[in-house]
């Protein structure tokens, strides 16, 4: 009688249906075919760079791998070129950046260049590229200067912002400027310019302007005459005083001072001799000799 072998049964060992399962988790694929080849590749390199001598080449080579992408010909600078700056500016701009060409313009720190030239007091805005054919282009846009500021024994020419532009040697090297003196006079610039522009008639006679108290301006004129504007509006007044000097010649007569700080009150003060007339003129009204 033929034996009958017992039938294998279809069904995957405990095992095999536990690795199949794991196999269709996506977070194991993923470890399988990309954290498995990289841990060997990394095993490798660690293996091979664990030996300092082997470190030591390999710095070596990427070295002067660096050096001759560095120093090809189409990467050096040649010459600095600078477009938008006066003479003095310009020199300036060159002392700040000492650079020795030719020179690899991998080895240019433009931002740090950058920040070098828009740390000079004459420069507004700079920008800085490397152009074409191995020029270091710098475009500057200069500071405007709108007026002279005293501070102490110092003058400076000063933008409308009130930002110093450079230092001024003497007055008379300016003429064409107006002159703003006192503490603080720097950080209303804007406003002692709308004045002196207002102040025009009284050009030939016009001094300057003096901030008081970081808060208004006295407008100073010769024979040491003054106008003390208010803090608030101080350009009509001036007009005021501008309108009562056209029609009766306000400040052709012996006055010291016009005080306009309240608007609605304004004050004269006579000069002495000029005092004295009219005491004598009001003791002569009253019957006394």
């Amino acid at each position: 009688m033929q034996q009958i072998s017992p039938r294998r049964d279809p069904a995957p060992s405990r095992l095999a249906y536990r690795m199949e399962r794991l196999l269709l988790t996506p977070a194991f694929r993923r470890l399988l075919w990309v954290g498995v080849p990289v841990f060997c590749v990394s095993l490798a390199v660690g293996l091979y760079l664990s030996d300092q001598t082997r470190r030591d080449a390999l710095s070596l080579m990427v070295e002067n791998v660096k050096a001759k992408v560095r120093d090809r010909p189409e990467f050096m600078v040649k010459l600095m070129a600078i477009d938008g700056a006066s003479p003095g500016v310009a020199e300036d701009i060159r002392e700040a950046l000492p650079v020795d060409f030719p020179m690899s313009s991998f080895d240019l720190d433009l931002p740090q260049m950058l920040r070098e030239v828009s740390a000079l007091d004459a420069v507004a805005k700079a920008d800085l590229r490397v152009r074409p054919g191995g020029v270091l282009q710098i475009s500057v846009q200069e500071r405007t200067p709108v007026a002279i500021w005293r501070n102490d024994e110092t003058l400076d020419l000063l933008d409308i912002e009130g930002h110093r532009v450079a230092p001024l040697a003497n007055r008379a090297a300016r003429p064409d400027l107006p002159l703003i003196a006192g503490v603080g006079a720097q950080k209303a610039v804007e406003e002692g310019v709308a004045i002196m522009a207002a102040a025009y008639p009284l050009a030939t006679r016009l001094r300057g302007l003096v901030r008081v108290g970081e808060r208004r301006w006295d407008v100073v004129l010769d024979d040491d005459q003054r106008i003390l504007l208010p803090e608030i509006d101080p350009v009509p007044a001036l007009e005021q005083v501008l309108a009562l000097d056209e029609a009766q010649d306000l400040l052709a007569r012996d006055v010291v001072s016009v005080d306009m700080r309240n608007k609605n009150r304004p004050t004269v003060r006579l000069g002495e001799s000029a005092a004295d007339s009219l005491r004598l003129v009001r003791l002569k009204e009253l019957g006394v000799d």
